[in-house]
């Protein structure tokens, strides 16, 4: 029952009883409410329900309850029921929003300042709904949704919980891998699409390969938009130097492509190298390009060289003088620190 003022004598009736009674146990009468309400004197002593579906306020306001009065206030409505301190002080260790059937006590010290006790029973139920979820905070515990697979947990003052998963940064420095491509038995191997704007310089590592017969030339070519195949100007030259013998040079002098060795390498003794390629991807600028290779005698060669036709590059091309040609290789993107 409401806060009442008795007199000595006063008898009661079995209705007052059976009502003081429910107030002591937590409970008395109920005063229903379905739109933001602030509380008046005559709710000491009560419980303050209210049920609205939209968002709610229970508005607490100095010198209307004594020391020791007690206010009960539950949500049974879907929208969140907020105790908002009007010019009252109202303390409290849980939250003030009270979602659909939360409920807490407003306990007064003084006519001015009141303790806010939270029962919060919704909130001992997890949001986690899927493996992988997190915890976050607005107002209330909330659920972080799990990311995708190699996404980082990122601050962000811009999402509700303050946290999200994000995909990391392309790193500022070190190698890319753009593209890696095995190949078996073909008259030559496109590597397409694997130079834009992105890089100053990308990497070819030659992992293996060799030709059907072991003693054929293994030469390079750039390749462009449709995609064609640049068959010109190629200015370089290659500097062999064998485990025995005498060193040698060949030149490609405004040819058709760049040698880049002289034996391709067989199946059980394959070559292997890499090569650098630089301003491929400006339409103003020769490209030029340069590396190693091993052929299938131990055979060293250093090579390098440029095109003399300024365009955009997109690729190169790798094949053999006459036969067929087999491989692995990785082409990566080096980026600048």
């Amino acid at each position: 029952m409401a806060k009442q003022t008795f007199t000595t004598g006063q008898v009661l009736t079995a209705a007052q009883m059976t009502s003081l009674q429910q107030t002591a146990m937590g409970g008395g009468s109920t005063t229903a409410k379905t739109a933001s309400y602030v509380l008046v004197a005559a709710d000491a002593g009560t419980v303050v329900q209210m049920n609205s579906a939209s968002a709610t306020t229970i508005t607490v306001n100095t010198a209307l309850f004594a020391a020791g009065d007690t206010v009960q206030i539950q949500n049974v409505g879907a929208g969140v029921c907020t105790v908002t301190a009007g010019t009252a002080t109202v303390s409290t260790s849980a939250v003030l929003a009270l979602k659909q059937y939360d409920a807490g006590s407003l306990y007064f010290n003084s006519t001015s300042a009141a303790l806010f006790f939270a029962a919060d029973a919704a909130d001992n139920t997890s949001p986690l709904t899927t493996k992988g979820d997190l915890y976050g905070f607005s107002t209330v515990n909330a659920r972080i949704p799990i990311g995708t697979n190699n996404q980082i947990l990122t601050a962000d003052s811009a999402e509700a919980l303050g946290l999200k998963w994000a995909t990391p940064a392309t790193s500022a420095s070190g190698l890319t891998l753009i593209a890696r491509t095995t190949f078996s038995n073909v008259a030559s191997q496109a590597f397409d699409s694997v130079f834009t704007t992105t890089y100053s310089t990308y990497l070819a590592v030659i992992e293996q390969i060799f030709a059907a017969t072991g003693d054929d030339d293994l030469h390079l070519q750039l390749r462009y938009a449709g995609p064609s195949t640049q068959t010109t100007t190629y200015y370089g030259s290659a500097f062999a130097s064998p485990f025995s013998g005498a060193t040698f040079n060949t030149q490609s002098n405004n040819a058709s492509q760049l040698t880049i060795s002289t034996q391709t390498g067989s199946s059980t003794t394959f070559g292997s190298g890499h090569i650098y390629f630089n301003v491929v991807g400006d339409a103003s600028a020769k490209p030029n390009f340069r590396g190693l290779y091993t052929d299938k005698d131990a055979n060293q060669y250093m090579f390098g060289g440029q095109n003399d036709t300024a365009r955009v590059y997109t690729g190169f091309l790798l094949k053999s003088s006459s036969t067929n040609i087999t491989g692995t290789v990785a082409i990566y993107g080096l980026a600048e620190a």
